[in-house]
């Protein structure tokens, strides 16, 4: 499977990184990786990853604004301590907590919490899209770094 996903290349990462802040429990920092590995450009890498995860948490961000209990639980599976735990952060930090939705566990329900909370948008946009590409780039520039020696 991780060779068919290397081989697929950009759509792959695209849709893994989408996939990574809705529906699916798994990460996609791994493909990130071994497509810098492989020799692809970093900089085209981290604008798809980015903006597939980006996507993605919008999509989370909708349910929440959207979204009836059902999907929270039953499509999201979101559990109820992670939702209070993202409740908690924003009680604490405010909407600057959104800066940390990249982070597994807590950060799909930041973003879902965002939506129900009916944050602005563009805003919403603005810190999960910046959290976002801080933590490909710096994933990126890693791979980068270690890989030249």
């Amino acid at each position: 499977m991780e060779n068919f996903l290397i081989e697929l290349g950009f759509p792959a990462l695209f849709l893994l990184s989408f996939l990574a802040a809705t529906l699916v429990p798994i990460g996609s920092e791994w493909l990130l990786v071994a497509l810098i590995i492989n020799g692809q450009p970093p900089e085209t890498l981290v604008f798809l990853a980015t903006t597939g995860n980006y996507l993605g948490a919008c999509t989370t961000y909708m349910i929440g604004f959207w979204g009836s209990e059902f999907l929270r639980r039953k499509v999201l599976k979101i559990k109820q301590s992670a939702q209070d735990r993202a409740e908690n952060i924003y009680k604490k930090y405010g909407i600057w907590s959104l800066l940390l939705s990249w982070i597994p566990i807590v950060g799909d329900p930041l973003c879902l919490i965002g939506g129900a909370l009916r944050l602005h948008f563009g805003i919403f946009s603005l810190l999960v899209f910046i959290g976002k590409l801080v933590r490909y780039a710096l994933v990126a520039q890693i791979t980068t770094r270690t890989i030249s020696g």
